[in-house]
């Protein structure tokens, strides 16, 4: 192991050291030292804050309790907003990486098999396998936070997420978007499908698979659904196979279009202009719109005569003044492309209604789109 994937401490007189694990790909800390149930909360937040790990040794229940701790004395510094809703959206942004590199510094050690050692713990295994792999390598530095996340995440997988339109439910994997915001996926459920009725059609960053899942349950007959990420491409495939539609809809990938042409082809990519701190934000991020302009530029060399594209779409990059209002139409424009139609929907998550989120206006305005494009 180098230095530069390894944390090391001193533990009993003992120099101790194991891998670096950080889904959000956060530099292994430089300093590490020993906390226990003796570790006050005010101390574990000031070494955190100058840069000093946290390796935890005590009770399992204890560590989330300093964590939460800590959570509270970072959010008492939470940033005022900024003059315009971009300002805000940057501070806010800013804030919760200074955030997340803090609250990261608290760290526990799975062992060779993905266990934890600690009081009162509970099996981590299974959900560590589920996120990380087989076990094997020797011991494993991870953030408490990030462990949270990966418990928090089986559950979801287990329990698996209503979609209305499907009449069934989509279990998310660990890392891959969850179709949580059923708006988007009602647009597709919902817009008429073109002539009567394609027998292909692309679906492009499926993620979950719930859109392939979508077309397929209208009768599409053969769908080819492709995602950059391997974890979203197996989580997509077992979504399809226990719905049943494994045997109509192809999983690929990492390209985003797949070889050939589709009578329809749909595309929900990232919302938002900016850049991912993790791999569950690359569902919202999408860095300078990658994706969109992609997607845009490619769609008249991959759809069939007469076919259609479908782009998922909200305005909140536009309310907050991340992107322009021209720039969809101009790059509509540049790929030959020319708009049939469009269907609205307003949102419906808790967070439209929060009106203590400092971007309550724009989310409270957001429009999310389905464009229907065809080449000119």
């Amino acid at each position: 192991m180098s230095s530069s994937s390894t944390v090391r401490w001193t533990e009993d007189q003992q120099h101790l050291s194991a891998r670096w694990h950080s889904e959000s790909a956060l530099p292994p800390p430089r300093r590490a030292a020993v906390a226990d149930d003796r570790t006050k909360a005010a101390t574990a937040h000031r070494l955190a804050c100058e840069g000093t790990a946290l390796v935890w040794r005590g009770d399992f229940h204890n560590a989330r309790l300093l964590l939460r701790a800590m959570e509270r004395r970072v959010d008492r510094k939470r940033p005022a907003p900024g003059l315009t809703p971009a300002e805000t959206f940057h501070l806010q942004r800013s804030f919760r990486a200074h955030r997340a590199r803090v609250l990261g510094r608290l760290l526990v050690v799975l062992e060779d098999d993905h266990s934890l050692a600690l009081r009162r713990a509970p099996d981590v295994r299974h959900a560590c396998m589920q996120a990380y792999g087989p076990p094997g390598g020797g011991r494993t530095a991870v953030s408490l936070r990030e462990l949270l996340g990966v418990l928090g995440a089986r559950q979801w997988r287990e329990k698996g997420v209503e979609v209305p339109a499907l009449g069934a439910r989509i279990h998310p994997h660990y890392g891959v978007f969850a179709p949580v915001r059923g708006e988007y996926v009602d647009l597709v459920a919902q817009v008429p499908l073109p002539g009567p009725g394609p027998r292909t059609a692309f679906d492009l960053g499926t993620g979950t698979g719930v859109l392939a899942a979508v077309l397929a349950r209208r009768g599409i007959e053969r769908i080819v659904a492709t995602d950059i990420s391997t974890r979203a491409r197996a989580c997509a495939r077992e979504n399809l196979g226990r719905l049943g539609l494994g045997g109509r809809v192809c999983v690929c990938g990492p390209d985003l279009f797949p070889a050939g042409r589709a009578a329809l082809i749909v595309c929900n990519p990232p919302w938002i202009p900016a850049r991912p701190t993790s791999t569950l934000e690359q569902g919202v991020y999408d860095p300078g719109g990658a994706m969109l302009h992609g997607f845009l530029s490619g769609l008249a060399a991959h759809l069939e005569p007469g076919g259609e594209g479908w782009l998922v779409l909200s305005d909140l990059a536009e309310r907050l003044g991340l992107r322009t209002r021209d720039e969809l139409p101009d790059a509509l424009h540049a790929a030959g492309l020319r708009v049939l139609g469009r269907l609205d929907t307003r949102p419906r998550h808790p967070r439209a209604s929060d009106s203590g989120d400092p971007l309550h206006a724009a989310r409270a305005a957001e429009v999310t789109s389905l464009w229907r494009l065809a080449v000119r």
